[in-house]
């Protein structure tokens, strides 16, 4: 029994004599402590797991003999995998520190909506989130549905799809609603001519539909008065009533003719004398015009000459506005007769055409005269100049005619005596 107990001791400490070997390498060991902020991460060296951290950090044996590590990860669910490359490796007895930080993997993104204009309500699936500009945050990943609404425009969809960790841009350009109303306009005198916006609409009375929905600004010009202006504000389904009360002007030597016309740049002529040439932007005034009537012609290669005549009262301007037809020119023009009061017959050469207001179309072009007439009320005449494609003007201010009183120069029984004489002479003349 002794003898076993010697035996036993003898080999242990044989046995501690003996250096340890590890996996084989052998050689002096160091240590590398690695890091993390989080516990539960796995290291890998080189590929190889080497351990788990734990209260932050993990220490994993190095042999100074031994093949050297060169690169480190480490992984964790849910976090970004952090991967570097190693230090050199420790001497015996020495621990080399490695640091590795682990981020969380993003599993959610957002949707950052703009419009114009802006102020638009946004929709994330039919429910409100708020108004434009909006970040929308903390979204699932994943297709959604969104929409914009605002009062006066059209609604406008989309969808967009969310990633983790990214945040889409959505741009909403929303298209207004157009809205109409109605304008009538009347002035008195009649006939004079209507502008809205700068644009020619016709001569009163008129009725403008299809007006959109905003402020506009109404200007009516008519011979020997003073140019009218108002603004109007047009109401989406309801008709505007614009009532004119014109004054007239002193009488003066000389006025003023704008000439518009489309497309510019053509050539206008006063009375065949050349002027100048329509603006791209604007009109063209012819200044210092005679009082009377006047030819107006618009000239412009490839389109048909515009030719009208134009009434010019002192201190005023006359408005012309030629819209210019392509091709072959016109052999006929209007004239467009109008009288204060209305309801006067017209004669154009004699020739009955009908009761003003009267715009008659298929006039030969050249000079016509032009007869107005009315019971109670002086006959009124003048002469227009017909041009090929366009209108010519006639407005006539009619005069009531005095009533005539009976002549006090034949007493009644005088009228009454040489009717029964001529009475006899008749009886007289049966008889033989």
């Amino acid at each position: 029994m002794l003898r076993t107990l010697i035996i036993g001791m003898t080999f242990l400490v044989l046995c501690a004599g003996i250096p340890s070997v590890s996996a084989g390498i052998g050689g002096d060991e160091g240590w590398y402590r690695v890091h993390c902020n989080i516990d539960g991460a796995d290291v890998y060296f080189d590929g190889q797991y080497k351990g788990t951290t734990y209260g932050g950090w993990v220490d994993i044996p190095s042999y100074t003999t031994g093949t050297p590590y060169n690169n480190i990860r480490v992984e964790k669910s849910g976090y970004q995998t952090y991967s570097g490359s190693l230090p050199s490796g420790p001497v015996a007895g020495e621990t080399v520190n490695v640091y590795a930080t682990l981020q969380p993997v993003e599993t959610a993104g957002s949707i950052h909506v703009t419009s114009s204009p802006s102020g638009s309500a946004i929709y994330l699936n039919g429910n409100y989130r708020g108004v434009a500009p909006l970040t929308i945050q903390n979204l699932v990943p994943g297709t959604y549905s969104l929409d914009a609404e605002r009062s006066g425009y059209q609604s406008d969809h989309t969808t967009v799809t969310v990633r983790a960790g990214q945040q889409s841009n959505v741009q909403f350009t929303l298209t207004p609603i157009q809205q109409y109303g109605s304008v009538k306009i009347t002035s008195v005198p009649s006939g004079a001519y209507v502008y809205m916006d700068g644009v020619y609409k016709g001569r009163t009375p008129l009725t403008l539909t299809s007006v959109s929905a905003k402020n506009h600004i109404v200007e009516l010009d008519l011979a020997g008065y003073y140019d009218w202006k108002s603004t109007v504000a047009v109401t989406s389904g309801v008709t505007r009533y614009v009532d004119a009360r014109l004054t007239a002007v002193p009488s003066e030597t000389t006025g003023a003719i704008d000439v518009v016309s489309y497309p510019a740049g053509a050539d206008v002529f006063l009375d065949e004398k050349y002027q100048g040439k329509t603006p791209s932007a604007g009109v063209y005034t012819i200044s210092n015009v005679a009082v009377g009537s006047h030819t107006v012609r618009v000239a412009l290669s490839g389109y048909q000459d515009y030719t009208t005549s134009v009434g010019v009262s002192g201190a005023t301007t006359s408005h012309i506005t030629a819209a210019l037809q392509p091709g072959q020119p016109s052999t006929t023009g209007s004239i467009a007769v109008t009288s204060s009061p209305s309801g006067a017959e017209v004669y154009i050469d004699n020739a009955y055409k009908g009761i003003t207001p009267l715009t008659i179309d298929g006039v030969a072009t050249g000079n016509h005269a032009v007869r107005v007439a009315l019971a109670g009320y002086s006959d009124w005449s003048t002469s227009v100049q017909v041009g090929a494609g366009s209108t010519a003007s006639a407005s006539a201010s009619l005069s009531a005619v005095p009533t005539q009183a009976p002549s006090a120069g034949v007493p009644p029984f005088a009228v009454v005596g040489a009717l029964g004489i001529l009475g006899l002479l008749v009886a007289l003349h049966r008889r033989d």
